[in-house]
């Protein structure tokens, strides 16, 4: 038996807002887009391959864990090989930045904040 992890759910108050934000700040696709005959959408992003893990966006109107899934924690950690070159992208997007970068010898990251104030923390590999 194999068992893999495959979206996490991030409440949003807009779909268009959050796809945007994710496919500028960090290059994230569509993996999948549906809407059912109730009008549930499911739309679900992320990077390639398409069968690794990702985000189901989830609109959710008027709910007050809209960027407070976590109670303040961290919502997610996003990995990169270019940790300077994202900060910077970040920067140049108006990304809120929360802990500037910190680099030692062992790890390289930063955290910034999405579009809701989800806490992301960046780190390179």
């Amino acid at each position: 038996m194999k068992n893999t992890l495959g979206r996490i759910i991030l409440l949003v108050k807009d779909y268009e807002d959050a796809l945007d934000f994710y496919e500028k700040n960090f290059g994230f696709k569509k993996i999948f887009d549906s809407v059912t005959d109730q009008g549930q959408r499911y739309l679900h992003i992320g990077t390639e391959p398409s069968d690794s893990f990702g985000i189901w966006l989830l609109k959710s109107d008027n709910d007050p864990h809209i960027g407070n899934q976590t109670n303040g924690q961290p919502t997610m950690v996003i990995y990169t090989s270019a940790l300077s070159e994202l900060y910077e992208k970040l920067k140049s997007n108006n990304v809120t930045i929360k802990v500037e970068p910190v680099i030692a010898s062992a790890y390289k990251f930063f955290h910034c904040l999405d579009l809701y104030g989800n806490e992301i923390v960046i780190v390179e590999l």
